[in-house]
């Protein structure tokens, strides 16, 4: 077994229920002889919770020690919408699927650890990957002297072989499916799902098409268009076609308009915080429709300077979220930055789904800033002086003006 370890006498474990999750239940019990709590949020991943109650009631888990949650409605509120007014997306395609949804478990560990009076929490993150850094940060953010075991870098174990004589041994039940290496692994929750590794590891070839889950196939997607209305409010969206719905009842919503349409597909090959590139696909069939109608509404409540503002800065935020600093003092600035442009950021905006595309046909708002006075072609239009703007070119090709003299004495010598 391992080496000695820290005394560690409770342990809040972030606990889906599966194979992995539940060997590290075990391996928490006999390598640190400690009590596991097992926490297990309901984010939309859409798989039925209450095994992994009875998986850790098994596995000797008490019952007042498990933790099941619904944290959808928390989980797009406080978490999502904040992330998508900024129109956040990391190295400008990915939408940060799972990401935003770090820190939220993180701190439900934090909590839970402290009502139960744990010393520890621990997750089932490899140490290849970028959720132990987010998971970490997180916690370490809100608690900052909370003891994180990570399994994954502290075993002994080198291969699936090894987990499973390991289950075998603890008799920890064991799937069929799950004793053979999986073709690729995914993780889910209500904004996306993404997949990676195995028969994706090669970004020369197509992802297949059982890979896929979220999407129908853009090519297989309905020959006729769904027009869809989604109404803002400072930034948020509130209903879809005048039906009012929860954030979470929301972006269920547009994820089924998405998977109909076959929206929401990305290939991508990432560069990971921790050094790596790495390649998965990934499908935020709700996320995909929410940008281009936050973009929509957007381009006629905001100024250009404050438009312009926000494209400069979300990068930096994106990049932010990805590598894991949701908590941080310089995210929380940008976000009250972000909210502060999204106050007039109100009104409807109408959308054409249509095999794999989202096309913006329409926007209004009482906020609006689009003068239809100033930019019409018509005569008689008074609002805009077209001579005003000689003296404005003049004055700006003037440092242009002074540089092309300079060069052309130069030229002469």
């Amino acid at each position: 077994m391992s080496k000695t370890k820290t005394k560690v006498k409770r342990v809040v474990l972030a606990y889906s229920g599966g194979l992995d999750t539940s060997i590290i239940l075990k391996w928490l019990q006999t390598t640190y002889g400690c009590e596991v709590v097992t926490f297990t949020a309901d984010l939309g991943q859409g798989e039925e919770l209450e095994p992994a109650r009875k998986k850790a009631e098994l596995l000797g888990v008490k019952p007042e020690n498990i933790f099941i949650e619904d944290v959808r409605e928390e989980f797009v509120r406080d978490y999502v919408f904040p992330m998508f007014r900024a129109n956040a997306q990391y190295e400008g395609l990915y939408l940060l699927g799972t990401s935003i949804a770090r820190p939220l478990i993180a701190k439900r560990l934090v909590e839970i650890a402290r009502q139960v009076g744990a010393d520890a929490i621990a997750h089932g993150s490899t140490g290849k990957g970028n959720d132990q850094v987010r998971f970490e940060l997180s916690a370490y953010a809100l608690e900052p002297d909370i003891k994180v075991i990570a399994p994954w870098r502290e075993w002994e174990f080198t291969s699936r072989n090894a987990l499973i004589a390991f289950a075998e041994k603890n008799q920890i039940p064991i799937a069929k499916d799950k004793r053979g290496d999986a073709p690729f692994s995914t993780d889910a929750n209500l904004l996306h799902i993404s997949s990676e590794g195995k028969v994706l590891e090669d970004p020369a070839e197509e992802v297949p098409n059982y890979v896929y889950s979220r999407t129908l196939d853009p090519e297989k997607a309905p020959d006729k268009a769904t027009i869809v209305e989604i109404a803002f409010e400072k930034g948020d969206p509130v209903a879809i076609d005048g039906k009012k719905l929860s954030p979470a009842a929301l972006l269920t919503a547009l994820n089924k308009l998405g998977h109909d349409n076959g929206i929401g597909r990305l290939d991508l090959v990432e560069n990971r915080f921790v050094g790596m590139k790495s390649r998965g696909m990934y499908e935020t069939p709700g996320g995909t429709i929410l940008l281009a109608a936050h973009r929509g509404i957007e381009s006629i409540t905001l100024d250009r300077g404050a438009a312009h503002l926000k494209d400069e800065l979300m990068p930096k935020y994106a990049e932010l979220i990805y590598n894991g600093f949701w908590f941080s003092p310089e995210r929380e600035m940008l976000q009250v930055l972000i909210d502060k442009s999204q106050e007039y950021v109100a009104g409807r905006v109408r959308l054409k789904l249509y095999k794999g595309n989202v096309i913006l046909i329409g926007r209004d708002s009482p906020y609006s800033l689009y003068d239809q006075d100033l930019v019409t072609f018509e005569e008689g239009a008074v609002a805009y002086d077209h001579n005003d703007a000689s003296g404005f070119i003049k004055l700006n090709a003037l440092r242009l003006r002074t540089l092309a003299k300079r060069k052309r004495k130069a030229a002469k010598g």
